[in-house]
C-alpha cells in the first residue's frame, strides 16, 4: 500500500507543478497562497470540541467562556497566519554554473511593502529539510540562501522552491509553490589528477610538448624578470632550487592545443569530458591557446576568462 500511495502522491505533485508558472519574481495573492491546520492545530480543533461538550452536558457558563474563547484566538490566528505571508514580492537571483558535484547557491530577496513586519517566513527547495529562515521588517527587505545540487552536468531548471510560515501560533501552516524560470549550467567534474597535456601544435605547424618536457619542467620558462606577475612564476622549481623563474608569456601564446576526446585515452563518454575539463583549466591557468573538438563543434584556439566559459559550456551540454 505504501508504494502505490508514493506513486499517486508524486504524480499529483508532478502534476500540480506543471501548472505553476516560470517566473523569477513573484507576488504572493489569495490565488497562490494556501492555509491548512497543523497537527498541533487539530489537537487544538479536538479539545475545543471536547471543551464544548462538556460544557453542553454540565452546563459549564466558565466551560463556554474558556471554548470561545481559545475559539477566537485561534479564528484570529488563522487572519494573522496568512496575512504573514499574503503581499511578499520574492525575487531569485540566477545562480552561477557550478561543476558536477557541488551545489548551487542561490539568493531570494523578499520585499515587504506593509507597516507590519513580516514574522518567521521560511523558504526551501520542494522536498528538502534545509530551511531557511528570516524576518522581513516593515517596508524593508531581507534575503535567504539556498542551496541545491543538482543530479548531473548540463542545463537544468532550478527546482521547485516552497515558501512558508507558522506564525503566531503554530496553528496553522500557510505556504506557497515557486517555480523559478532561471537555468543552472553544469560543468563535468574535473578529474582529479589529469595526465599531461596532449602535444600541441605551434603556429609554424611543428608539434611540441604543450606541457612539460621530459625532465618534468613545462615548457616556455626563463629567468625572472622584475615585474612578472606573480602568475607566471612557476613556483615548483623556485621551492626545489630557490630560483626564480617565470613562464614565458610570448613563447604560450605561439602554441595552440586542440582538446579532443581521442587524446584522453578513455572510452567512458563522461570520464573523457571530465579530462577534457580538467585540461581546459589547466591550459587556462598556464596561459595557453588552446581549442576544443566536441563531434561536429569546434572552438577556435585561444585564451582567456570567456574563452574558457564558451569551452566549459560546450563540455557542459555535450
Amino acid at each position: 500500500m505504501g508504494h502505490p500511495l508514493r506513486a499517486a502522491r508524486a504524480r499529483l505533485s508532478s502534476w500540480w507543478q506543471a501548472r505553476l508558472p516560470l517566473a523569477d519574481s513573484i507576488t504572493l495573492t489569495q490565488r497562490n497562497v494556501y492555509i491548512l491546520p497543523t497537527r498541533p492545530g487539530l489537537m487544538l480543533g479536538v479539545t475545543l470540541l471536547v471543551l464544548l461538550l462538556a460544557s453542553i452536558n454540565y452546563q459549564l457558563n466558565l466551560g463556554y467562556l474558556l471554548t470561545f474563547l481559545l475559539a477566537g484566538c485561534s479564528l484570529v490566528a488563522m487572519h494573522v497566519s496568512h496575512g504573514t505571508l499574503r503581499g511578499v514580492t520574492m525575487h531569485l537571483v540566477a545562480p552561477d554554473a557550478v561543476f558536477t558535484g557541488a551545489k548551487a547557491q542561490f539568493v531570494v530577496h523578499l520585499q515587504n511593502t506593509r507597516k507590519r513586519t513580516r514574522h518567521a517566513l521560511a523558504l526551501a527547495v520542494l522536498g528538502s529539510d534545509q530551511w531557511g529562515w528570516t524576518d522581513v521588517a516593515a517596508q524593508a527587505g531581507a534575503s535567504v540562501q539556498l542551496a541545491w545540487q543538482p543530479p548531473q552536468r548540463g542545463l537544468h531548471r532550478l527546482p521547485t522552491l516552497c515558501a512558508q510560515t507558522h506564525f503566531p501560533l503554530g496553528t496553522f501552516r500557510v505556504w506557497t509553490l515557486w517555480r523559478p524560470a532561471a537555468q543552472l549550467l553544469v560543468y563535468p567534474k574535473p578529474e582529479a589528477k589529469p595526465p599531461p597535456l596532449p602535444i600541441g601544435q605551434s603556429h609554424s605547424g611543428s608539434s611540441q610538448a604543450s606541457s612539460t618536457h621530459r625532465s618534468g619542467e613545462p615548457d616556455g620558462l626563463r629567468a625572472y624578470r622584475r615585474g612578472d606577475a606573480l602568475k607566471t612564476i612557476y613556483w615548483k622549481k623556485a621551492a626545489k632550487t630557490g630560483e626564480l623563474v617565470s613562464r614565458d608569456s610570448m613563447a604560450l601564446q605561439q602554441r595552440e592545443l586542440w582538446l579532443e576526446r581521442q587524446h584522453t585515452g578513455l572510452s567512458h563518454p563522461e570520464q573523457q569530458l571530465s579530462r577534457l575539463c580538467a585540461w581546459a583549466l589547466q591550459a587556462d591557468g598556464a596561459g595557453l591557446r588552446y581549442g576544443l573538438r566536441l563531434g561536429t563543434q569546434d572552438i577556435a584556439p585561444d585564451n582567456g576568462p570567456a574563452h574558457l566559459q564558451r569551452c566549459l559550456r560546450a563540455l557542459a551540454l555535450a
